[in-house]
């Protein structure tokens, strides 16, 4: 298992702040279990089952500690002693929309584009020399992504409602926002199922090229 999962904190885990709302924790939980079920996009090849297992313990473990009163408060507690959040981050009872990484409600595709079957893509993308010289690059990058993406002819509507991530992360990708993007644990899960909505191969190898990209440019 990515070395990352064991470093974040209960709040890092499920992508909540640490003022979150008991409604945002359970958004987050309900959408967390989703992402790392057997059948999910974006983890069946990124994560072994036992990894998998792994993860949902840890998750678990942060739901019950975050949605415990009692238990929150100790934790936080731990937390601002350690110098992870101020005191002045802790939970506060305030309402307010939750924020996740996943949207898991499905959207229909209002963009008018020809919808391609896994075959036909396979094929376009087996065809396409632009397609084929993009992913021979050493370095790929969320705008080469996009690019790949309208050489198809898909959506981006059909691959956030394929991979369920959310759309404006979907965005920051292509855009090379890499400042809005979520951690490397997860953002590599997202690149995979990315590629894999478009029927890419190689998954893993282009996947790390971009990865590799997006931490040179955060070192210069």
């Amino acid at each position: 298992m990515e070395k990352d999962f064991d470093r974040l904190n209960y709040y890092e885990l499920l992508d909540i702040k640490p003022d979150a709302t008991a409604m945002e924790i359970r958004s987050a939980y309900n959408t967390a279990l989703q992402m790392y079920q057997a059948d999910s996009l974006v983890s069946y090849s990124f994560f072994s089952p036992e990894e998998r297992k792994k993860i949902l313990s840890l998750i678990e473990r942060a739901y019950f500690t975050l949605i415990n009163e009692v238990r929150r408060e100790e934790y936080d507690n731990e937390l601002v002693q350690t110098g992870v959040i101020s005191s002045d981050q802790k939970s506060i009872a305030v309402k307010k929309v939750p924020v996740k990484i996943f949207d898991i409600d499905r959207h229909r595709d209002s963009s008018g584009r020809i919808k391609y079957s896994n075959a036909e893509l396979k094929v376009k993308v087996s065809q396409n020399e632009r397609i084929r010289e993009i992913i021979s690059r050493q370095k790929i990058s969320g705008s080469d992504l996009r690019e790949i993406r309208k050489e198809l002819g898909v959506a981006i509507e059909k691959i956030h409602q394929e991979t369920k991530i959310r759309l404006d992360y979907l965005n920051y990708i292509e855009e090379n926002k890499r400042e809005k993007l979520p951690a490397t644990v997860f953002l590599k899960g997202f690149i995979k199922a990315y590629l894999k909505s478009l029927c890419i191969n190689s998954v893993d190898e282009i996947s790390e090229r971009y990865i590799n990209s997006i931490n040179r440019q955060k070192l210069t």
